[in-house]
């Protein structure tokens, strides 16, 4: 029986490997702030960071069940007990560093068991590997919705993994086009000025499958590839990680140093940016990615590799340019050419912004999480 005045709303439980700074992370935080119909709990499989300060929903409970590397089957029982504990109508696990966790949920018998696949790792580009495949179906034999950021990802789970296609249910990230969206006045916090430099920006985790040396070479390369412009070319990337200091480094080798800005993670990168020029996306692999839709809102023209979801968000030449992944020559001539062509630069622009406004919207995101959450207390998942 539930106590007089307890919060009667349904618990969605996010369980993940990690809740640092991130694109699967980030979205999260925008389920739990933009849900007030459900009560929210993260639990963190590893460790949950100070990034838990962007989560706003009043009573968000968070639990880090710190596990060292390795399988996490001695963490079942455990896990099992929390579910039983907390008794949620949802429980939400996010690519396959969690996903082994819904064989608890399913023993804990959660109404509605959902799994979420963001992208791949770089040790399983395209998610080609036969034994991560295995995996996938042995964890979601007992999940009842399977969640995928993209239509790359939604082939991968109905084709190789062998998911039903009633199972499986594509819900692309959307943006929040209120706080991220066009300014002109830049925060104290910003180095350059407006028509004296032209900023190419990069906005991810300093980290091995967001590539970021490939957009240091890439900006390197402007210098033969556009001398006229090189004295006002700035590279700014937000964001911290274990190339950062690597990034920094090749930076200052060639002499550019002084051209660049990477200050590290930031907790104003809505107010940063609407001031660049250009947003580089190097990934080797993406999902649907957060930081480009942001960049789109904000009136970036973007560069971004033709992986993962990214087609789906830019279009080659109609509201940006795509490269091949790992070739930082490619992506030097596209930036060349935004740098080079002002009308195609602000056209770009003015495309991108629209096609978040009208397709990626925060807005159509939050109802499909919504609807399908919902579905847990309709008793679909029976």
């Amino acid at each position: 029986m539930t106590a007089a005045g307890e919060d009667q709303r349904p618990l969605v439980v996010h369980l993940l490997h990690r809740f640092d700074t991130g694109g699967l992370e980030n979205g999260v935080v925008n389920v739990i702030n933009h849900l007030p119909a459900f009560r929210h709990a993260v639990v963190a499989v590893t460790e949950i960071t100070a990034f838990k300060e962007r989560v706003k929903a009043p009573g968000t409970q968070f639990i880090a069940l710190h596990k060292p590397p390795g399988q996490g089957f001695w963490l079942y029982p455990r896990v099992y007990r929390l579910l039983l504990e907390l008794c949620p109508a949802v429980v939400h696990t996010r690519n396959l560093g969690a996903m082994e966790f819904q064989l608890p949920a399913w023993a804990a018998r959660v109404p509605l068991r959902v799994h979420s696949e963001h992208g791949w790792d770089t040790n399983d580009l395209g998610g080609v590997s036969r034994a991560n495949q295995r995996l996938r179906r042995v964890y979601g034999v007992g999940t009842h919705r399977f969640v995928a950021l993209s239509r790359a990802i939604e082939s991968y789970l109905t084709g190789p993994v062998g998911f039903a296609q009633d199972r499986v249910l594509r819900i692309c990230n959307g943006v929040d086009t209120q706080r991220f969206a066009p300014a002109t006045a830049a925060p104290a916090a910003w180095p350059y000025r407006r028509g004296e430099h032209l900023v190419i920006g990069a906005v991810g985790r300093m980290q091995a499958v967001k590539d970021p040396l490939n957009l240091v070479d890439a900006f390197l390369r402007l210098r033969a590839l556009c001398p006229a412009a090189w004295p006002r070319l700035r590279l700014v990337m937000l964001g911290g990680g274990p190339l950062l200091e690597a990034a920094r480094e090749r930076l200052a080798q060639a002499g550019a140093a002084d051209q660049a800005w990477l200050p590290g993670d930031r907790s104003d990168v809505a107010q940063l940016l609407p001031h660049f020029d250009i947003f580089a996306l190097p990934s080797q692999a993406e999902g649907i990615s957060n930081t480009l839709l942001e960049a789109m809102a904000c009136g970036c023209a973007p560069v971004a590799t033709d992986v993962g979801g990214n087609p789906e968000l830019v279009e080659d030449g109609a509201n940006g340019l795509l490269v091949p992944p790992q070739d930082s020559a490619a992506l030097a001539a596209a930036l060349a050419r935004l740098i080079g062509d002002v009308a195609l630069r602000q056209r770009l622009a003015e495309a991108s912004l629209a096609r978040v406004r009208s397709q990626f919207s925060l807005d159509g995101m939050m109802a499909a999480y919504g609807a399908l959450y919902a579905s847990a207390a309709r008793g679909r998942s029976s």
